[in-house]
């Protein structure tokens, strides 16, 4: 296998990625469209780039592997804005393609179970414009595509303990509301899984195997650092930025049996309760 990887967009879950491919040889380069964070991007032992700023066309021309996780912006996605024809012309010789996209793309569906056969029907901005940059990417011929809908994105530097500790974490209660989330490990075991084993035109939820009410994660996380538990909150009483209060928007329990089956991926974090012990451990 050739072990080149182009990560456009080398953001959180793309460094852990990274921490599992680098050891094993890979050469890995990464594009940020900040300078602050090149030194940081090469410290992890991957070819920092800057972009926009460089011309990354020669790269997509020749790297067999390449991933995606820069999302859409106001203006649709950012890669194809810039890219799309050298993605056209790449595409018959390119092994495999990576998109990240988010399980927002279901919309609302009041706490029932979705999977990837679920129509999309986006209820917020956001999962719209993903909706949308998933077509224009499976609109473009005979590439290798493979399309992860990530849950809620957890792990080191992401998660409720800093909150818990200072004391502005907040159990919003808003009856029936439940999300799906995922560790940042295990995303990295199913896109290593996935370059392993292309599957071209996939389509791969990527979530623990333990859907939750948020309240209940704050909750645990307090209660795993021996401190009170945050009060409850009424969310029509919560004070809260239009960002948060959107992710409030829709309530689901997504499956990830298709990925489990044809990567044979287990999560290396079945539930929030073993993700957030191990973080922990970490932490001390």
């Amino acid at each position: 296998m050739d072990k080149r990887l182009l990560s456009i967009g080398h953001g959180y879950s793309v460094r852990a990625l990274a921490a599992r491919l680098v050891p094993e040889g890979w050469h890995i380069v990464g594009t940020t469209r900040s300078e602050e964070k090149l030194a940081q991007i090469a410290a992890t032992g991957v070819e920092p780039l800057l972009w926009p700023g460089n011309d990354i066309t020669p790269l997509i021309q020749e790297f067999p592997n390449i991933l995606i996780s820069a999302g859409p912006g106001p203006d649709g996605d950012p890669v194809l804005a810039h890219l799309c024809d050298a993605f056209r012309q790449a595409a018959p010789t390119m092994r495999w393609l990576g998109y990240l996209s988010t399980t927002g793309v279901y919309g609302d569906h009041q706490g029932a179970w979705v999977d990837e056969q679920t129509p999309l029907s986006p209820s917020t901005k956001r999962g719209a414009a993903r909706v949308v940059a998933e077509a224009a990417w499976q609109a473009i011929p005979d590439l290798p595509l493979h399309i992860f809908r990530l849950a809620g994105i957890y792990g080191p530097e992401r998660g409720p303990f800093a909150k818990v500790r200072n004391g502005t974490a907040r159990r919003i209660i808003k009856e029936g509301q439940v999300f799906s989330r995922i560790h940042v490990e295990d995303i990295a075991l199913g896109l290593e899984l996935s370059l392993e084993r292309p599957m071209a035109g996939a389509v791969f939820n990527m979530c623990d195997d333990n859907p939750a009410p948020p309240e209940d994660v704050i909750g645990h996380a307090a209660e795993l650092l021996g401190m009170p538990v945050p009060p409850a909150i009424a969310f029509d009483q919560a004070d809260m930025t239009p960002m948060a209060r959107s992710f409030y928007a829709e309530s689901k329990r997504v499956r990830n049996d298709h990925i489990k089956q044809a990567l044979g991926w287990s999560p290396i974090y079945p539930d929030y309760r073993t993700g957030l012990a191990a973080m922990l451990a970490k932490l001390r």
